[in-house]
């Protein structure tokens, strides 16, 4: 593996870092006043339409698709630099570029798994950041961890299918701007092979049937960044037969191939998150004093700085290799590495962030700094895709499958 970035990747992180720079830091304050004289505070702020617009016309689009014909034919490794610079502002940037969840990943099932009529109707508005969309899959009355588990209902009835069930956690429904579902649930319950049981369907927001019940809070937070996270029922929603995604018994596998690129690049905005909190918890090391000296000349900080400026060169040295595993051996070769960083990842940066919130004090709870809202993003992807307890036992399983 080479550990230097080719020359379009520095290409283009020398413009994402000035645009962060002259747009997205900048934003950050101007967005939450604008939000506050919303009508509603789902609507996008007017600062949000504005860096959409801006980064399009500088070629910061789409930047997560490596289908060439739908996105900017990135690899793996060479949007992981970009994305790590977009998690340093997460609220903004990700949205600014067209690479915010959930929208990356049902871009990339429509891509990869939808028809011609499906990419027309619902992946060409995404892409043109046009509308946004959801993910349905979690569900309050069972342990979504286990997928078969799922007990919505996705029913044949000639030339429809009626989607019945409840979901929560769906990240993205509470943005008015969202227009489609994509939702995952049984087509044969009773099926043998339980991995063959479920399958996706697009199912429009307008769909008579369909309540968007209420919106679910992240640790006190909304979650403005990704649309919210809401309560959805669908009640008998009928939708034609033709807004089956793949084919019938395909949802599971559609799932995996969504979710694993999906995993890394959180893990890689992790890191972009974890690099804000080091520069915050320097910048307030060398301006603030206690007993008699510099909180930067205390033991204890220059060990917590220490540890986490080590952490994150660990941390994204691994995530380089997932996604250059992802891209030479695909997703299955790089299953052990991309469930090693699911797990690594988010735990390691909830500390990071944690110490920077103890150097700020107050202030690092307050909402004058990112630091309580980078917290609850980061300790949220210890559950998201899939929690840390169901990695751990498919990778030791797999470990322990060499001696058995």
């Amino acid at each position: 593996m080479d550990f230097a970035f080719d020359a379009r990747t520095e290409e283009l992180r020398a413009k994402l870092l000035a645009f962060m720079d002259e747009y997205v830091y900048p934003a950050e304050a101007v967005a939450e006043e604008q939000r506050a004289l919303l009508d509603s505070p789902w609507d996008t702020p007017a600062v949000v339409e504005e860096l959409k617009a801006e980064a399009r016309r500088q070629g910061l689009w789409n930047l997560f698709l490596p289908d060439a014909e739908y996105g900017a034919g990135l690899t793996n490794l060479q949007y992981a630099p970009l994305a790590e610079i977009t998690g340093r502002s997460p609220q903004l940037a990700p949205t600014a570029l067209n690479c915010a969840a959930p929208d990356t990943g049902n871009m990339e099932v429509l891509s990869q798994f939808g028809d011609e009529q499906q990419k027309k109707q619902w992946l060409e508005p995404l892409l043109a950041g046009e509308i946004r969309s959801a993910f349905a899959m979690t569900e309050p009355e069972v342990a979504s961890s286990d997928a078969t588990n799922i007990t919505t209902h996705i029913e044949r009835d000639g030339d429809e299918y009626v989607v019945t069930g409840r979901k929560w956690y769906i990240s993205g429904a509470m943005n008015p701007e969202c227009k489609i579902f994509i939702v995952m649930g049984k087509t044969d319950p009773d099926g043998e092979d339980i991995r063959r049981q479920q399958s996706m369907i697009l199912v429009p927001r307008d769909t008579p049937g369909v309540t968007v019940e209420r919106a679910m809070r992240v640790f006190g937070y909304e979650d403005h960044s990704h649309g919210g996270h809401a309560e959805v029922i669908f009640d008998h929603a009928r939708v034609p037969a033709s807004n089956l995604v793949g084919e019938e018994g395909g949802g599971f596998a559609i799932a995996q191939a969504r979710l694993g690129p999906g995993r890394i690049h959180h893990c890689m905005r992790l890191i972009g998150m974890a690099e804000r909190a080091i520069e915050l918890m320097c910048r307030r090391a060398v301006s603030r004093d206690a007993f008699g000296k510099a909180l930067a000349q205390q033991g204890v900080v220059h060990n917590w700085i220490a540890d986490a400026r080590v952490t994150v060169e660990q941390l994204r040295l691994l995530v380089l290799k997932t996604a250059w595993l992802m891209d030479t051996v695909g997703n299955r070769g790089a299953h052990t590495e991309i469930q090693s960083i699911k797990i690594a990842t988010p735990r390691a940066v909830v500390d990071i962030i944690d110490r920077a919130i103890q150097l700020h004090g107050a202030g690092g709870v307050s909402q004058d700094f990112p630091l309580a809202e980078l917290y609850a993003g980061a300790r949220t992807l210890m559950i998201a895709d899939g929690p840390d307890e169901v990695h751990q036992r498919s990778l030791a399983r797999r470990e322990l499958k060499k001696y058995l």
